[in-house]
């Protein structure tokens, strides 16, 4: 892979990364480092791949920039609707959590903590 290739892939990876960050539905739980990152990873690739299907990669060319910014757009499209944001522990899930570790903490009739 030359430089130029490379230069292009890192291009095209940052700039398919950052506007499928902000353009697709699903963006709050994508970070833009991931999507960045993901982006970056897909267009090298999509180098990769464009060289070995025989495409000249040195020169700039219109269908190396077409097959690096298709990889990068479907890998970030799959990554950014696909991301979820896993919520953290509500307020009631840790009162439960410091009284089931408490022994000493009231319990009803019956025997059970509140």
């Amino acid at each position: 892979m030359t430089g130029n290739a490379l230069i292009h892939a890192l291009v095209v990876g940052v700039f398919v990364g950052l506007l499928g960050r902000f353009v697709l539905p699903g963006r709050d739980a994508a970070p833009v480092w991931l999507a960045v990152a993901v982006g970056l990873g897909a267009a090298l690739l999509g180098t990769i791949t464009a060289r070995v299907a025989g495409v000249d990669v040195a020169a700039p060319s219109g269908l190396r920039l077409a097959v690096q910014a298709g990889f990068a757009g479907a890998a970030v499209t799959l990554a950014v609707v696909t991301a979820r944001r896993t919520p953290g522990p509500t307020r009631r899930s840790i009162h439960r959590w410091r009284t089931a570790a408490d022994p000493s903490a009231p319990t009803d009739r019956e025997g059970n903590q509140p």
